[in-house]
């Protein structure tokens, strides 16, 4: 392996292709899911898919009456996984989690390297609560990439993407309301008056990492023009020139936002597909845009 000045590490809800965690020498530990089949038999999962066609045919299953529900990474997965790394000769490690808005993750991440650290004193792990999940905390691990790759410490790495990632802009498109109403984020009146109407709803995160309806839309096509009004008013930061477009094996709005953002800002986008974890709370045909703005997230 290369000789960094710490470890980057990440669990599964970056929701970045294995061949890049790889090819950047990052640490990965997977979420579990479980798939709930439609003949009641339950099937444990790891978030670990090695190819496009491994994300596909999950949301296949979703489309034919499956049920994903999901855990966080518990304490002896991380004890384990900074025992490793400690035991490898790792001092410091940057370890990035899902939103405390969305699990207590974060907090049995921090508990378990505190515990690791007894017996290995030299180990520390400095732990990023990104405030987002899928491809804005993706975003922030590959920020951390570069930053370890120009030789800055962990601390200071640490430090850098804290003070960021609350300017990450987010545009959640739900494609079937019948997820969010399973995972609570939506009750079930409002599930079947939405999906009577078409009304899809757009979803972010505030500053506490916790997701919140931004705003209801009729359709697509006015979903589409949400997102790229949003980004005409405050486009991305040009120091960092990230967007990330994700689907849940809805390639259509993806691939049009992808060439809305060439076009407009001469920017290629991040474009991938969104791993089971997060895809199991919106469920298939959703879409999602992301960025890094100048200015903290929802106020414009």
């Amino acid at each position: 392996m290369t000789a960094y000045k710490f470890v980057l590490s990440t669990d599964s809800t970056c929701d970045l292709y294995r061949d890049y965690i790889e090819a950047n020498e990052i640490a990965f530990v997977p979420l579990t899911f479980t798939m709930e089949h439609t003949d009641k038999t339950m099937e444990d999962r790891l978030d670990a898919f090695t190819s496009y066609e491994e994300y596909v045919a999950f949301y296949r299953e979703l489309r034919g009456g499956g049920f994903s529900r999901t855990s966080m990474l518990n304490y002896e997965a991380h004890f384990n996984h900074f025992t490793k790394l400690a035991a490898a000769g790792a001092h410091d490690v940057v370890h990035f989690t899902i939103s405390s808005g969305l699990s207590p993750t974060k907090d049995v991440a921090a508990k378990a390297a505190d515990d690791v650290r007894r017996k290995y004193p030299h180990f520390r792990v400095y732990v990023v609560d990104p405030l987002t999940a899928t491809v804005g905390q993706g975003a922030l691990v590959m920020i951390a990439v570069d930053c370890r790759n120009r030789g800055m410490s962990a601390k200071d790495t640490h430090a850098l993407c804290t003070s960021i990632r609350t300017k990450i802009q987010h545009f959640i498109v739900a494609g079937n309301l019948t997820y969010l109403k399973k995972g609570g984020r939506i009750s079930s009146a409002t599930a079947m008056l939405g999906s009577m109407l078409n009304i899809k709803p757009i979803i972010s995160f505030d500053n506490e990492g916790k997701l919140f309806q931004l705003a209801k839309v009729k359709g697509t096509r006015k979903a589409i023009s949400f997102i790229k009004e949003k980004m005409e008013r405050e486009g991305p930061d040009p120091a960092y020139n990230y967007v990330f477009i994700v689907h849940t094996d809805c390639e259509g709005p993806a691939n049009e936002l992808a060439q809305y953002v060439r076009d407009r800002f001469g920017i290629e986008p991040h474009v991938s597909i969104m791993g089971p974890v997060i895809g199991s709370h919106v469920g298939p045909d959703a879409f999602a845009l992301g960025y890094l703005s100048t200015v903290e997230r929802n106020t414009f």
